[in-house]
C-alpha cells in the first residue's frame, strides 16, 4: 500500500509539473509574475524532496549525459563576460532549476508513467482551454486581456489579448496559454500522445477517439502554418520509423539514404523556394516577420562570435542589446524565434558546439529505441511496442519547432528535452507489446471467484 500511495503521489506531483511547464503562459496571467516565480521555486524544490525520498536506485551522476554538463557549464561561467550579468544569473538559475527538475522526472518515473503523466497534463490543459475559450464567447462576449496588464490607449494590438474570442468564429484561437502558436504545439504534443495511447490500448477506445479528436480540432482552430509543418514531419518520421522497423536492423541502409534526400530536398525548399513553400500554407515568406529578427540578431552575432553576449534564456528587454533590438506592433520582441540562433547569440558558436549534441544524440537514442525489436534474454526477439515511438516523434515536434520558435531552450521545451535526453541514456529497456499496460474491455475481464471454504480439486 505504501509503494503504491508512492507512486500515486509522484504520477500526481508529475502532472503538476507538466501542466505548469507547458501552461507556463497561461499560470503567468491568472497569478501574475511575482507568483509566477515563487510557484517555479515550490516546483523546483518539491521535486528535489520527492526525489531524496523516492531514491533512485538507478541514479548515478555520471549517467547523465555529457553534453547537459557542458551547455550549464558554459551558461554558469558567461556570467563572468554577460553584457548583462544580473540578468544572466537569474537566467543561469531558471536553467538549473528546470534541468534538475527534469532529472528527477526522468529518474522518478517509468517510461510509461512518463507516458501516462505527460498524457494526463496535455487533457488537462486541452480541457482548462476549451472552458476558458467558452466562457469568453458566452459571457464576456469580447477579447480578454489579463487582470494585471494595462490597457493600452487607442485600438489594442491581438497580441496583447488573452483569448481574442474566436472560438465561434473559427480561430485562430489562443487557449490558456494565450498564445495561437503555443496552443497549437501543445495540441500537437496531444495528438501525438494520445494517438499513441489509442493505438497501443493504453485508454479506453471511446475516450481515446474523443482526446484525438479534440487535439485535432486544436490544430485546425489555431491555424499555425509552422504547427502544421511540424505534423507534416512528425507523420514522415513516423513512416520512416516504420519503414525501419519491417526491414530489419541490417538493411536500413536505404531508410538513412532516402531520409537524407528528403532532409536535403526540404532544406532547399526553405532557403530557394521559401515564398512559394509557405504561400501554400497561406503565410509569407518572412515568416510573419520571423526573418527581420534574424537579420538584426545575426547583427549581434557577428560583433560577439565565439562566446556570445550571456546567456539569459528569455530576453531581458529592458537592458541592451535587447533594449529596443526588435518590435512586432509595438511589442519588445523576447526571443530570436529560433533556438540555434538564440544560443549563437548568447552562447557563441561554442554555445552551438555544446547545444547540438544535446540534440542529435538524444535524436539517435530517440530513433533506436524506436526502431530496435526488444528481446529478453538470448531467444527470439519480441514483438514492437507503440509506446516506444512517443519519444521520437515528441523530439521531432520539438526539433522542428526550434526553427522558428526558441522554446526548446526554456520552460516545457527544456523540460521535455532533458528528460528525454537523460531517459534514453541510462533507461535502455525496450518495450515489447506483451508488456504494454493495456485497457481491457470490460467484456473480456474475468470475474474473480470466492473459493473461500472449498476444498481444493
Amino acid at each position: 500500500m505504501t509503494e503504491s500511495k508512492t507512486r500515486l503521489g509522484v504520477s500526481a506531483f508529475a502532472i503538476i509539473a507538466f501542466v505548469f511547464a507547458f501552461g507556463s503562459n497561461g499560470v503567468r496571467y491568472i497569478v501574475g509574475l511575482p507568483a509566477f516565480f515563487v510557484l517555479a521555486g515550490v516546483l523546483a524544490v518539491a521535486g528535489i524532496v520527492i526525489f531524496v525520498r523516492v531514491k533512485p536506485a538507478r541514479f548515478r551522476w555520471y549517467r547523465l549525459p555529457s553534453p547537459v554538463y557542458w551547455f550549464l557549464t558554459l551558461a554558469t561561467l558567461s556570467i563572468f563576460w554577460s553584457a548583462y550579468r544580473l540578468e544572466t544569473i537569474a537566467g543561469v538559475v531558471a536553467q538549473l532549476a528546470t534541468t534538475a527538475l527534469a532529472v528527477v522526472l526522468a529518474f522518478v518515473l517509468s517510461w510509461h508513467e512518463l507516458l501516462r503523466t505527460l498524457a494526463s497534463a496535455m487533457r488537462w490543459l486541452l480541457g482548462v482551454s476549451y472552458l476558458f475559450e467558452l466562457w469568453v464567447a458566452l459571457f464576456w462576449r469580447e477579447p480578454l486581456m489579463t487582470w494585471w496588464m494595462e490597457q493600452p490607449e487607442g485600438k489594442t494590438h491581438k497580441i496583447l489579448f488573452w483569448s481574442r474570442d474566436l472560438l465561434f468564429s473559427g480561430g485562430p484561437i489562443q487557449g490558456i496559454v494565450g498564445s495561437s502558436v503555443l496552443f497549437g504545439f501543445l495540441a500537437l504534443i496531444a495528438l501525438i500522445l494520445f494517438g499513441i495511447q489509442l493505438r497501443a490500448g493504453l485508454v479506453r477506445p471511446a475516450s481515446g477517439w474523443f482526446w484525438v479528436a479534440l487535439a485535432a480540432l486544436t490544430l485546425l482552430l489555431t491555424r499555425s502554418a509552422t504547427i502544421w509543418v511540424a505534423l507534416l514531419a512528425v507523420l514522415v518520421v513516423l513512416a520512416f520509423a516504420l519503414w525501419g522497423r519491417r526491414i530489419g536492423q541490417e538493411h536500413r541502409m536505404p531508410v538513412y539514404w532516402t531520409a537524407g534526400a528528403l532532409v536535403a530536398v526540404a532544406l532547399a525548399a526553405v532557403l530557394f523556394a521559401r515564398d512559394f513553400v509557405f504561400g501554400l500554407l497561406g503565410k509569407s515568406g518572412d515568416l510573419t516577420g520571423r526573418a527581420e529578427t534574424w537579420q538584426k540578431v545575426w547583427g549581434l552575432v557577428e560583433q560577439h562570435p565565439w562566446f556570445g553576449w550571456g546567456w539569459v534564456s528569455y530576453w531581458p528587454t529592458w537592458v541592451e542589446p535587447f533594449k529596443g533590438l526588435d518590435t512586432k506592433a509595438g511589442i519588445a520582441v523576447m526571443s530570436a524565434h529560433n533556438a540555434w540562433l538564440d544560443v549563437w547569440l548568447q552562447l557563441g558558436i561554442v554555445g552551438v558546439l555544446v547545444f547540438a549534441p544535446i540534440v542529435f544524440l538524444t535524436l539517435q537514442r530517440t530513433w533506436f529505441r524506436a526502431v530496435d525489436q526488444p528481446r529478453r534474454g538470448p531467444g527470439p526477439a519480441l514483438p514492437f511496442a507503440t509506446s516506444a515511438l512517443w519519444p521520437l516523434l515528441v523530439l521531432t515536434a520539438l526539433i522542428v519547432q526550434s526553427i522558428t520558435e526558441s522554446r526548446i531552450l526554456i520552460e516545457s521545451g527544456w523540460l521535455l528535452l532533458i528528460i528525454l535526453a537523460v531517459k534514453t541514456r541510462f533507461d535502455f529497456e525496450l518495450p515489447a507489446q506483451d508488456t504494454e499496460p493495456t485497457k481491457r474491455p470490460w467484456r473480456e475481464v474475468p470475474i474473480p471467484r470466492d473459493t473461500r471454504g472449498r476444498a481444493p480439486e
